[in-house]
Parts: structure tokens; sequence; C-alpha cells
């Protein structure tokens, strides 16, 4: 006499798998999402940096190599120096604009795509004897990206002029 069994599955075996599958699946991409936004933010943090890099290499060589900077009447958002051709010029944190901006047709040295939020010169001289000391303080941030994967960086240097 043959018998006859059931060989399949019941409900609750098919909601386990269902169930299982269902969190990898979700755990999968959630960490590949998490990989991408890491990414982005990377990407935008060099691109942002790059820029600042850039601006700050510019106006280390124009102060490096000026006559003179004239720490008197410059600014926390403007400097002010005389290049060696002896012209007078400046270096301008415009507020307007969000950006770094050399010579009198505020010509822009850091890129539309990201922002400066705080920029500050802070020059020194305490004799003719002794050439001037510029601090540049630089806060700035993507504005290509979203909130979560925009780059932002802060900061720093100082530039000594030359004695001629």
């Amino acid at each position: 006499m043959k018998t006859k069994t059931n060989s399949g599955l019941s409900l609750v075996e098919i909601l386990i798998v269902i169930t299982i599958f269902a969190s990898l699946g979700i755990l999968s991409t959630r960490s590949v999402f998490l990989t991408l936004r890491g990414a982005k933010k990377s990407d935008s943090l060099v691109r942002v940096r790059e820029n600042v890099n850039n601006a700050l290499s510019v106006m280390e060589r124009q102060i490096r190599n000026s006559e003179s900077v004239d720490c008197v009447n410059s600014t926390a958002t403007n400097l002010v120096y005389t290049s060696l051709e002896g012209v007078d010029t400046s270096f301008t944190c415009v507020d307007a604009g969000n950006y770094i901006a050399s010579g009198s047709a505020l010509l822009r040295l850091t890129s539309p795509d990201i922002s400066v939020t705080t920029c500050s010169f802070n020059c020194s001289q305490t004799s003719l004897d002794i050439p001037p000391l510029v601090k540049i303080t630089i806060v700035a941030e993507d504005n290509t990206s979203t909130s979560v994967e925009k780059g932002s960086i802060t900061t720093e240097t100082q530039i000594v002029g030359r004695n001629y």
C-alpha cells in the first residue's frame, strides 16, 4: 500500500525565508548607498580643498613677491599690497558673492562652485625693517552637493613678505 506524503513547504517556512532575504536586501542596499554618499562627500571635499589651495597659492605668490604690504590700510576682509611693478592692488573677501577676489576689478580667485563662508586677513608689521606677516583664514564649502554630502574645509596660513 502506498501512502501519500506531503512534500511541500508550509506558509510559515516561506514567510521566514522571504523575511530573511528581504532583510539581507535592505542591509546590502543601505551599505551601497552609504558607500556612494561617502564617495560623493570625499569628491566634494577634494573639489573645495583644491579650489581653496589654488586661491591661497595665488595670494601667497603675489604677497611674497610684492614690493610692500600695506598693513595700515588693510582690513579683515581686504588686504592692500603693492606689486613689483609698483601697482597698488588688493585681495578682497566678497560677502555678496561669497568668494575671494583679486584687484580692483574683483577678479574671482575661487570657483562659483564653492562658497567662501568665512574669510579674513590679519596683517602685522612691527617696523619697516621687518617683513610683514599676513595671516589668511578661509572657511569654504561646496555649492554643488546636498547637505549631507557637502564638503566643508577650514584652512589657515601665514605668509611672510620679503624685505627688498
